[in-house]
């Protein structure tokens, strides 16, 4: 049966989303305060990266905690202002920071990776977009072949079946010549892919959504009841209601009685312009957590996490942090010409709400997707498409529920 489905937030989740709505003829209309795509979807590092399963719920965390406190200079860092509302997340998460629970968000990830390629190239040859996409693989280096957290995540991927391969130090400089030779090898995921500009890849995707019927509303939603979206001029009847807000979806599912421990990893980005042929694919640093990609706006540096909220400034550490470790990696970068900085959503289990509210059955979640929402939108897009639509969905999606959290 056609149902008029409202989807709150414009990112790519959201996009994605809307695209398999509307190939099932239903009617859809996108809502958001910004232009579509203009969010976090807009200033990822570009990878499509199918190989992410494992996540930071790692045990090796604790032996990191007093520098995350207490240094803005690491791959995570704590903004101590915010240290008193990011508790109960924090003990939450710190609870999924051992083996077991490591390999069970893996796996549960890796279910959905699996898929994250093939649905972006289904959605984006229907846009006409099908060159945005390119196949070049990832390199991930290490300082030390024989760092545990290296050795742990390597064997964690190799037992779920992701393709990767072990490089030495030649390796690397044969695939990557201008990288400096600080590191000790590598490790490349020859089936990952990377875009150029994902704001292009949204477009292309909001395109595709309007040419099949969608609408756009420009508002910033403050309120929503169970059939009605507010704002402080309007309202919005809806049959069905998506939230794909990413990390401002927790006052919306707090509004409708609905506890999700939702927090916000902000992530950061920088440019060095006219650099981005210096590395011919996307390369990270496992040890720092800053990641690398040739975009069309120069080499984009990214990555790396702080935990302090959505209403923090952005913190000049962290861009120095970044500059500084990027030049490491590559020598003669300028300086960067522009920063970013963006909001993930992550739960603390590390993996993604897709399902119906446990409160209101014509109310629906997808969001939670910490550092992956840019790879998986077009999968969870499918899934919670048929969720809606009472579809029958191939994977057990009730691991991925709201449900999980009480």
């Amino acid at each position: 049966m056609k149902k008029k489905v409202s989807i709150l937030g414009a990112g790519i989740i959201g996009l994605c989303s809307g695209y398999h709505l509307l190939k099932k003829g239903h009617e859809v209309a996108f809502f958001d305060k910004n232009e579509p795509g203009s969010g976090a979807s807009f200033g990822n590092a570009g990878s499509f990266s199918n190989y992410g399963a494992v996540g930071l719920n790692q045990p090796s965390i604790f032996k990191n905690l007093p520098t995350y406190l207490f240094s803005s200079y690491s791959p995570l860092s704590i903004k101590l202002n915010y240290l008193l509302p990011l508790i109960p997340w924090a003990v939450r998460f710190l609870k999924n920071c051992n083996v077991k629970s490591m390999r069970d968000t893996a796996e549960k990830m890796n279910a959905l990776l699996v898929h994250s390629i093939a649905e972006y190239e289904y959605i984006l040859k229907d846009a006409g977009a099908s060159d945005l996409i390119e196949h070049t693989g990832v390199i991930y280096i290490y300082n030390d072949a024989n760092n545990s957290r290296v050795l742990e995540t390597t064997k964690l991927r190799d037992d779920l079946k992701v393709k990767q391969i072990s490089l030495s130090k030649k390796d690397v400089h044969d695939m990557e010549p201008n990288l400096n030779p600080i590191y000790a090898g590598g490790i490349f995921f020859p089936t990952a892919a990377h875009t150029r500009n994902p704001q292009k890849i949204s477009d292309k995707i909001f395109q595709k959504c309007i040419e099949l019927g969608a609408t756009f509303v420009r508002d910033d939603i403050k309120y929503i009841a169970q059939s009605q979206l507010k704002s402080n001029n309007k309202e919005y009847n809806f049959d069905q209601l998506l939230i794909t807000a990413g990390a401002f979806s927790k006052k919306f599912t707090d509004q409708l009685g609905e506890y999700i421990p939702l927090e916000t990893e902000r992530g950061y980005h920088i440019h060095f312009k006219g650099s981005d042929t210096l590395i011919t694919r996307p390369v990270c640093s496992f040890d720092t957590g800053v990641y690398l990609s040739p975009m069309d706006q120069g080499l984009r540096a990214a990555g790396t996490v702080e935990l302090g909220g959505l209403n923090n400034p952005p913190s000049p550490k962290r861009i120095e942090y970044i500059t500084r470790e990027a030049k490491k990696m590559l020598s003669n970068l300028p300086d960067p010409c522009d920063s970013w900085l963006g909001f993930r959503p992550t739960l603390p289990d590390f993996l993604p709400v897709i399902g119906e509210s446990k409160n209101h059955n014509n109310i629906f979640y997808a969001f939670g997707h910490n550092h992956l929402g840019w790879t998986l939108g077009a999968i969870t897009g499918s899934i919670i498409s048929k969720i809606i639509s009472k579809d029958g969905v191939s994977l057990n999606f009730s691991k991925y529920s709201p449900a999980r959290f009480r």
